[in-house]
């Protein structure tokens, strides 16, 4: 009787895409590509991705080129989100480039007569003790990496490292920093056209009537497009693409029914819900007689705010499609779109070309749909969409609003003894292949429309409305809840950090209105309550670098406070503490941070990061919210949805605790509660107003002081 064994599991993204040669391929010309499945959206991803390539193989940079994902030639790593890029692509690059090493190092020893362990090597050349030499690129062959991995050759030890943990220029900086072509946005192809979408003026609107004549007989119009309530027109020239649009939109006449909640995330408390504890830990019984101390804490739809409205380029021709796409995940977008456009996943090609501005779930994959539909009309042309930016501000997947309910009680020593929260939330998930039905915008407009799939939670330890919500920290008793509104009014999806900006943020401005309670300074309360060593490093080390004094007052001038968080609960550790003043608004002077995400890769790429979700954060809790009315998005531009300016943006220090030993965590997404927390907190300690809804602008700031 014969057993068949399982494959040896292997790390990461290597695990469902197992053979050497879907990630690295040697050129005798002298050269390695690399093929990663994860893209640059801006994280500086593939320069950490190359290090560690040169790293195990023991090359320059120079020698090593990136293959930007596609779907015929790019290992499946799925979505690019979650701050999962090193964990899952780094992880398997390690892997394949010390495998590869492996092979290369066994077929020189074959080819020079020696043993493996005389042989060292140098930016791909191989030596002997003896002096004889070869190089990868004169061992390679087509069949070499044409096997699956083993999973045990052993990667470099930290103590080896040359190339991982420095501070390597990023591949995608020089292009942007001197306006050469780099975004989709800048794309030009042979014979293009360009398109525009006529959308309803709400979610629900119905259309009644159109006249398509007048504007076919437009400068430029090409063609005019309708099936069902999908309206478009492709021109020779944008500004008559444009010109169209605006002609098509006076020409349709629509109806609209309210269907949108009260510009108030407390809707959510009302909402139908799907109820579940996450967590339960003891016994959490408030008896009446015990001190039950309750906060309630909220937040508004947030918008992506890509800096370039979503775009798209699509070609058809000999029934094939082909799309280029600032889409966060090639594949799953790739086989959404096949089941609309009615073809085999293999008639469909997806390229990823970078956009200026992404976060998250913006309009990216409705826009390579929308392209494609036109596309099929006029067969051989290249027809290029972008969305204006009114469409994306009205018509992209927002963050869902939120509401978390806090409870506790303290012991007489000052320690937390009963903990519980409750948290109410629309799904932070409607990406392209993930459920049932369709994701993409365009297809529930069509003649024969598709059903609308459901947004969802990824599962925890990740989560996504409950990201967050269990608490890091040590209570003998306590109870998370999480209440999941299904079919959201207003279209949502996943915006960097998911739940937790507003999970952490409730977590941490409670834990500075219990330490108060308990005349407890923040910082000595949170180490009271935690027992991780790592959490308390930064914790510790950010009061360091700050000069935190306990317990003490404001000046009147200035106001200071702290937040923490391990993102994910098993992710980065970050610890912030804001500085900010009053004035006309609320004004954030500095932000001291201190981060350990494990093993560091690129040093000033990690710094890159923090910096960014920092500035995105503050600009986050101080502004930003989408407005709307019973019937519509009443956001069109920049006025409407204000972001932090130049001017407003504070002095931020980092500290970065480097552990070579341990594993590489994400860091692009970490930094969006303890920022909002530390921020909240810092306005209590300047002015004693304590804002739990999320903008703190003037007029909350102004009501809460009156």
């Amino acid at each position: 009787m014969s057993t068949t064994l399982s494959p040896r599991p292997l790390p990461g993204s290597l695990q469902t895409n197992r053979f050497l040669n879907q990630w690295l391929s040697i050129h005798a010309e002298g050269y390695v590509t690399m093929r990663p499945g994860k893209v640059e959206i801006g994280q500086g991803i593939l320069t950490a991705l190359r290090q560690i390539v040169a790293e195990e193989l023991d090359l320059d940079l120079e020698k090593i080129r990136v293959q930007t994902a596609v779907t015929a030639l790019s290992p499946n790593e799925g979505v690019t989100s979650g701050s999962l890029s090193i964990q899952d692509s780094g992880s398997a690059f390690r892997q394949v480039a010390a495998e590869v090493r492996e092979l290369l190092l066994s077929k020189a020893a074959a080819h020079l007569s020696e043993s493996v362990e005389q042989l060292s090597v140098k930016n791909g050349l191989i030596r002997s003790r003896s002096g004889a030499s070869v190089s990868y690129w004169a061992l390679t062959d087509e069949q070499l990496l044409n096997q699956e991995a083993t999973g045990q050759a052993s990667p470099k030890s930290a103590e080896e490292h040359v190339v991982v943990g420095t501070a390597a220029m990023r591949m995608d900086i020089p292009a942007k920093v001197t306006g050469v072509a780099s975004y989709v946005q800048d794309m030009s192809m042979p014979g293009m056209v360009h398109g525009r979408i006529c959308r309803p003026p709400s979610y629900e609107a119905e259309l009644k009537s159109v006249n398509l004549e007048p504007v076919r007989v437009m400068p430029g119009v090409i063609s005019v497009h309708r099936d069902g309530r999908f309206l478009g027109v492709v021109a020779e020239r944008e500004e008559q693409a444009i010109r169209a649009q605006l002609a098509l939109t006076r020409a349709a006449q629509w109806s609209e029914v309210p269907t949108l909640p009260p510009f108030n995330p407390r809707y959510l408390l009302k909402a139908k819900a799907q109820s579940e504890c996450i967590s339960q830990k003891g016994q959490v019984l408030f008896s009446p007689e015990s001190s039950v101390h309750e906060a309630e804490y909220s937040r508004q739809f947030l918008a992506h705010a890509s800096l370039a409205p979503s775009c798209a380029i699509a070609l058809f021709e000999k029934d094939r499609y082909t799309v280029w796409t600032h889409s966060q995940g090639i594949y799953p977008l790739r086989r959404e779109m096949a089941v609309v456009l009615g073809v085999e996943e293999d008639q469909v090609l997806v390229h990823h070309v970078e956009g200026a501005g992404c976060y998250g779930h913006n309009g990216a994959d409705d826009v390579a749909l929308e392209a494609a539909l036109l596309a099929r009309t006029l067969p051989g042309r290249a027809v290029r969409l972008q969305w204006m930016r009114e469409e994306e501000f009205a018509w992209e997947p927002f963050s869902s609003a939120m509401v978390a309910k806090t409870r506790a009680t303290l012991s007489a020593q000052g320690m937390i003894t009963h903990w519980q929260m409750d948290v109410w939330s629309h799904g932070h998930s409607s990406r392209p292949g993930r459920s049932e039905g369709s994701n993409l915008l365009a297809s529930w407009y069509l003649e024969k429309p598709f059903k609308r799939a459901q947004t969802s939670n990824p599962p925890l330890p990740g989560g996504g409305s409950h990201r967050n919500a269990i608490p890091i920290y040590e209570f003998a008793n306590q109870q998370i809840n999480n209440h999941l509104v299904p079919d959201p009014p207003i279209r949502s999806s996943a915006l960097r950090g998911l739940g937790s900006q507003t999970n952490v943020f409730a977590i941490e401005c409670f834990m500075d209105e219990l330490a108060l309670q308990a005349h407890c300074d923040p910082v000595s309360f949170r180490l009271r309550h935690v027992k991780d060593e790592r959490a308390r490093a930064v914790i510790e080390a950010v009061a360091l670098m700050a000069s935190w004094q306990s317990l003490q007052p404001s000046d009147g001038v200035t106001g200071r406070g702290v937040g923490f968080a391990r993102y994910k609960n098993g992710a980065g550790y970050m610890a912030m503490i804001a500085e900010v003043q009053l004035a006309e608004t609320l004004q954030v002077k500095n932000i001291w941070a201190a981060v350990d995400v494990g093993q560091i890769i690129n040093s000033d790429g990690l710094k890159n990061q923090i910096e960014g979700g920092i500035i995105q954060s503050v600009s986050f809790v101080l502004k930003e919210e989408v407005k709307y009315d019973a019937m519509r998005i009443t956001q069109a531009n920049w006025e409407d949805y204000p972001v932090l300016n130049f001017t407003e943006i504070p002095q931020v220090q980092i500290q970065l605790i480097n552990r070579p030993h341990l594993p590489a965590l994400g860091a692009g997404e970490g930094t969006q509660g303890p920022v909002a927390a530390a921020i909240a907190n810092a306005l209590f300690h300047l002015s004693g107003t304590r804002l739990r809804d999320m903008p703190l602008t003037r007029e909350r700031i102004m009501a809460a002081m009156a």
